[in-house]
């Protein structure tokens, strides 16, 4: 059974996750004029116009996960699989490729060379964003970004430099480099002076939302992970702003080494949480929130969870059951999901009953092969279906 602690996080037993129902939600608050500042419905639907005309797209795949729903005792579980998006295998090309769109349709490209700090990811789709449309990128990841992922980044003709240190670090060594060369940073993290780049980027996130509610009914429940929380308000945003009260229950979803979202709603306000970072859901190895992902999800967001990484990689093997080469940190919000279905506290809590519908994005496919195999024992192509 779950303990409750005193700062209100529910220790969920057996799985070493921990809930925390937000304390500062204000499910009553009308998502007015601030809110549609940083991001709106209208945003939305220009960002999937733009997208929608890029070579290769299409909507990426919701798989009904019957046995998953029950087994969990719910009504339906669906997955939305971001490993089929473009070439990338993840959501974040819809960020740091439309931003760097954007910004190139405002400047041009003459004498433009773009940069940003990644765990994987981000620097992919800023450095594909970067070559269709020829301009320069310089790519910072820090120490423990695994070679699989840098050598990802560099076949999109991005410089790749890694320095020491976490991603935190990474994101200072690239704010450097751009103030010193002249460069224009495409972050998928705001900071004071640094904020209307960052929102085109979690302005693309939102077409995720926009996709997934053309594709499935309507989710009671989603759980979408953390990171510096961008994908997370780009999502609630999208609903808040549409359905006000009735939007579905959000629920953010971070590695337990990295938990800066969830420390930030214990304290009551933006929260950096340090040390190493080290998780093997890399992509959600921030210790800093965006500032301005932290507006919207400080009132609007109605959970938290922190799972170590050993659930992370339960349901990487589980997905692969099901012939879905899903990554580590693709699956984490897949993976809170269970570890609250298992525990009839953290049910109740999130009114997750026999009737729910609930919503997993994966938000990324086997973007490193070797790590991949290391921790579910197959290659991804072996798992689903294409070669030995």
């Amino acid at each position: 059974m779950a303990a409750l602690s005193k700062a209100g996080v529910i220790e969920i037993a057996g799985t070493g996750a921990r809930l925390l129902p937000n304390p500062g939600l204000d499910r009553a608050r009308v998502y007015g004029a601030d809110e549609q500042a940083i991001l709106s419905l209208a945003g939305a639907a220009e960002a999937c116009a733009a997208i929608r005309t890029w070579d290769g797209y299409r909507p990426t795949p919701v798989h009904g996960l019957a046995a998953v729903a029950r087994d969990s005792g719910v009504a339906d579980v669906l997955y939305k699989d971001e490993g089929q998006r473009f070439t990338l295998k993840s959501f974040k090309a819809m960020g740091g490729a439309y931003a760097v769109e954007r910004l190139v349709k405002a400047r041009g490209t003459a004498g433009l060379t773009v940069t940003c700090a990644t765990d994987g990811n981000h620097g992919r789709a800023v450095a594909w964003g970067a070559r269709r449309l020829r301009v320069p990128a310089v790519i910072y990841v820090h120490e423990t970004v695994s070679e699989g992922r840098a050598k990802a980044i560099e076949g999109f003709g991005a410089e790749v430099r890694r320095v020491p240190g976490n991603y935190d670090d990474a994101v200072r060594a690239s704010a450097e480099a751009a103030r010193a060369n002249g460069w224009t940073i495409v972050s998928d993290t705001s900071w004071p002076g640094y904020d209307v780049i960052p929102r085109d980027v979690m302005q693309g996130y939102a077409v995720l939302a926009l996709e997934a509610e053309a594709q499935a009914p309507m989710p009671s429940h989603i759980f979408v992970q953390g990171g510096v929380g961008g994908l997370a308000a780009g999502i609630l945003s999208y609903h808040w702003e549409k359905r006000g009260e009735t939007r579905p229950i959000i629920v953010v979803v971070e590695p337990a080494k990295a938990d800066c979202l969830l420390q930030s709603a214990v304290a009551g306000r933006w929260t950096a949480v340090g040390g190493d970072l080290d998780t093997i859901m890399a992509g959600l190895a921030c210790g800093e929130p965006s500032e301005l992902a932290w507006a919207l999800l400080s009132p609007g967001a109605d959970a938290f969870i922190s799972i170590p990484d050993e659930r992370a990689a339960e349901a990487m093997r589980l997905m692969a059951g099901f012939g879905i080469a899903a990554g580590e940190s693709g699956v984490a919000g897949l993976a809170g999901f269970l570890a609250v279905a298992a525990d009839p506290a953290a049910r109740a809590a999130l009114k997750l009953d026999a009737a729910a519908r609930v919503l997993c994005f994966g938000t990324e496919g086997a973007t490193d092969p070797e790590i991949y195999r290391a921790i579910v024992g197959r290659a991804p192509e072996a798992v689903e279906g294409r070669a030995a």
